[in-house]
């Protein structure tokens, strides 16, 4: 088993699994993070309406979920960032 990045305490991936859900094509494979550091906000991405992952450093919920935002990046070669009016570099 991983240890968390955060509190150092062992994944539980079918808990994290389960938090994740909403994420689309994510799993605990993705993370580093245990469920109890996992945050996820149901109904904030602005283009799917899915849930997006809040990293526990950030204080600003992000517009894209991960999965919207790779697809931006497929279709069109640029990064839209995490939230509406910044754009990675």
């Amino acid at each position: 088993m991983k240890s968390c990045q955060n509190c150092q305490s062992a994944i539980d991936e079918y808990l994290l699994d389960k938090q994740l859900e909403p994420l689309r094509e994510l799993t605990a494979d993705d993370f580093s993070v245990c469920a109890d550091c996992a945050t996820i906000v149901a109904d904030a991405c602005v283009t799917c309406g899915g849930a997006v992952y809040v990293p526990r450093s950030e204080s600003v919920t992000p517009d894209y979920c991960p999965a919207c935002r790779s697809d931006f990046i497929d279709r069109t070669g640029h990064d839209p960032g995490w939230t509406r009016g910044s754009v990675s570099t």
